[in-house]
């Protein structure tokens, strides 16, 4: 069908021809029609292949492709937007669902900026601090697991993806006991975390830790010297320290190309400075370099992870909340399967001891607390790169504005200087090895 109308509906265009083949019927159509040699494609969007729901326009000579872009918005939920309409505690459940393969990174970053806003971030207790980290970085060797699990996944090697999906289960059954649930957690809470450890935790953590010890040998056994694996990500989606300087894209791909950029060093937060670990950086800025820089980062992590267990120990018995309690959330919440519920004790000391206690948990839950008109930014490290959350306050009760910066957004521009020039084959490589989550890029 050819046509010139300027108005064109969805299976027309303004310029070229258009062929409406779905996969099995290519042969109906005659080279001998064909005007040039250059076809434009959609890849997607269907989670296979294309990392999530996302649209990539391709324009193609044979294999070989000419121009790539990012169609995106079809998993857009208007989370922040959302956010205008709930108090400050209530937004934590709303961003926790952006990205959700690293939900704690979100929630860092709102609460980050929230506390910044109220000026309590020098009264947040080592413990809780402490707890945080331990979080964060759990949620960034699970993260890791996925993006090599499913990149694994799209170029065939689904071993890979098994052991991935086998290794981020036990670190699921981790937060599922800490939190109450396995994904979407709103555990940080502006002033703290909703409930301290339970019994068992550290025990629990300590025989996660040595598991991944064990485990985490594999994917190099698995992947590093793979020729077929080496042959498929070495030399693919390039791009070098320019570039990625240019398009201010950051975690792992900025890392692979040398450059120590990491906010954990960098600008540190929440004792980042206290712990010791390497930044992991490699002169390779393809996707064989950033699945090694998410394979070592791994392990960085663990280190991390085994001190904050040892500073578990030594903090026993600190407050996971500020002292404040017309800003800390209602007692110290007894989390059940749904995620939420508050201890018998304080349903007792709010209904028959005290009648203020009463007067602020009424307010604290159907008002919220009230935040000074300002804005903040807090950027955080999350296994992507930075997001950060720039919050504005107009001294109310809900934020006036929250938007993000979200890493996968950021680092999705990528795409088209990685896969322009390569095969079409390899644009599915270089999409994995951005490792973008959709959810975090439409929010």
């Amino acid at each position: 069908m050819v046509t010139t109308d300027p108005y064109a509906g969805t299976s027309e265009s303004t310029s070229g021809q258009v062929f409406n083949v779905t996969g099995g019927d290519w042969d109906t159509i005659s080279a001998d029609t064909l005007e040039g040699d250059r076809l434009v494609i959609n890849m997607g969007p269907q989670h296979p292949s294309t990392h999530g729901v996302l649209r990539l326009i391709l324009e193609i000579d044979g294999e070989q492709v000419h121009d790539a872009r990012a169609g995106i918005g079809y998993l857009h939920t208007g989370i922040e937007k959302n956010m205008e309409f709930r108090n400050f505690t209530q937004g934590v459940t709303f961003c926790t669902r952006m990205d959700y393969v690293a939900p704690f990174s979100n929630e860092a970053t709102y609460v980050g900026a929230v506390e910044r806003l109220l000026g309590i971030e020098d009264q947040i207790s080592e413990r809780t601090q402490v707890i945080r980290v331990l979080m964060l970085e759990l949620n960034r060797i699970s993260s890791h697991l996925i993006a090599i699990a499913t990149g694994g996944m799209e170029i065939g090697a689904l071993t890979v993806m098994t052991c991935g999906f086998r290794d981020r289960e036990e670190i699921l059954k981790a937060f599922e006991a800490i939190t109450g649930l396995r994904m979407n957690h709103a555990y940080f809470r502006p002033g703290g975390v909703a409930q301290d450890l339970p019994d068992g935790a550290v025990a629990q953590l300590r025989d996660l830790v040595a598991l991944l010890k064990k485990r985490l040998p594999e994917y190099a056994a698995l992947c590093n010297a793979n020729p077929i694996f080496k042959g498929r990500l070495k030399n693919v989606g390039h791009l070098d320290l320019a570039g990625v300087m240019a398009l201010g894209i950051t975690g792992p791909i900025l890392r692979s190309t040398g450059m120590d950029w990491d906010l954990r060093r960098t600008q540190p937060y929440w004792g980042y400075d206290t712990y010791e670990f390497d930044v992991v950086t490699r002169d390779e800025p393809d996707a064989y370099g950033r699945f090694m820089i998410r394979q070592d980062e791994m392990w960085q992590s663990l280190r991390i992870v085994e001190q904050c267990i040892d500073r578990l120990e030594a903090t026993e018995g600190q407050p996971v909340m500020v002292e404040d309690r017309k800003i800390a959330w209602p007692a110290q919440l007894s989390i059940g399967s749904d995620g939420q519920g508050n201890s018998p004790q304080h349903i007792a000391h709010i209904m028959g001891e005290s009648m203020e206690a009463l007067i602020h948990h009424f307010k604290l839950v159907t008002e919220g607390f009230r935040v000074p008109a300002g804005q903040a930014y807090f950027p955080i490290e999350s296994p992507k790169g930075e997001i950060g959350c720039h919050l504005v306050s107009d001294g109310g009760t809900r934020p006036y504005r929250a938007h993000f910066r979200d890493p996968s957004f950021v680092n999705l521009q990528g795409v088209s200087a990685m896969s322009e020039g390569g095969m079409l084959s390899d644009v599915i490589v270089a999409v994995a090895s951005i490792d973008p989550v959709m959810g975090g890029v439409d929010r």
